[in-house]
């Protein structure tokens, strides 16, 4: 059996955009927000977890908290089973908002609990890891980059998770406005109508594929290359504040799409497209830039008092 390292770990793991306009279900760009979770194995059975910042007042304090759940499913996959451990999840993804909060405990839990493990990469790869991913989140838009960073095409090919990771142009710069209200993912998805119309799905299929070239080679065609037929307009009524914002946006020339299941709006321009977006979007929403985080989850050295 594996051995099980005896000092705190910690990984750090990024916030992600879904879908990216038409690409729905298979695109997705990592932020440079980022939560961290620290864990260390313990002598006493069960488990202690620690929350802070965002979700502190609802987010499980056992073993139904998410994080926990993953690295469960980390560890029966090494072959390793801890007495207990001590988890603290330091939240700054804000969740609800579709910036891949659910995606970034998944994936953080999984590079924890295999950052626990007497070389736990060797073990467990990051192609596996995104297969035990699964389990927990079947689409893996969102996992991917939180995973492996920057931007990324990502699909299924039967019950196996495949990606591709893209470099992003240098001249994209992310903008999200995020507002004070939540949208569970799974209640946006049921809004999503059964079937689409042959128009539809064409559109979509060339603005997504048009979208890799616009922000791997050519940002200035970012402005056509987000706009979707598939799934914002019919979304619109669970939150109509967001695609108020992003019609306006569009309607300015800034590309501007919902970021993943939304409420979050995501938008692309510099220093002057930000005071249009602050502008347009109001005091109600946090409205700031990120960086594109271009490393996904990974352990880095807990540090000493």
């Amino acid at each position: 059996m594996p051995a099980l390292r005896t000092d705190a770990v910690r990984v750090i793991v990024p916030a992600t955009c879904a879908n990216l306009g038409p690409g729905f279900d298979t695109l997705g760009l990592a932020l440079e927000i980022t939560d961290a979770l620290t864990a260390m194995v313990t002598d006493d059975p069960g488990v202690l977890v620690e929350v802070a910042g965002e979700g502190v007042d609802d987010v499980p304090r056992d073993a139904t908290n998410l994080v926990v759940r993953a690295m469960a499913l980390g560890f029966t996959a090494l072959g390793v089973r801890p007495t207990g451990f001590v988890l603290r999840c330091d939240n700054v993804i804000p969740h609800g908002r579709g910036l891949g909060s659910s995606a970034a405990a998944i994936i953080g839990g999984l590079a924890l609990a295999r950052a626990m493990v007497v070389d736990g990469q060797e073990l467990l790869s990051d192609g596996d890891l995104l297969q035990v991913a699964l389990q927990l989140e079947s689409h893996p838009d969102n996992l991917a980059p939180a995973l492996f960073g920057s931007f990324t095409t990502a699909w299924l090919n039967g019950d196996a998770a495949e990606w591709v990771r893209h470099d992003v142009h240098a001249d994209v710069h992310p903008i999200i406005a995020v507002p004070d209200f939540q949208v569970p993912t799974k209640h946006a998805r049921s809004a999503l109508p059964a079937t689409v119309s042959r128009d539809e799905a064409i559109f979509n299929i060339g603005r997504a594929a048009l979208l890799v070239h616009a922000m791997t080679q050519e940002p200035a065609l970012l402005l056509t290359a987000t706009e979707d037929r598939l799934h914002q307009e019919a979304r619109r009524a669970m939150y109509p504040a967001s695609m108020a914002l992003v019609d306006r946006l569009r309607a300015d020339g800034i590309a501007a799409a919902i970021s993943g299941a939304g409420p979050t709006v995501l938008a692309f321009g510099d220093a002057p497209v930000l005071a249009q977006v602050r502008e347009a979007a109001g005091a109600q929403w946090d409205v700031r830039t990120s960086a594109i985080a271009a490393r996904g989850a990974h352990a880095t050295p807990v540090s000493r008092p």
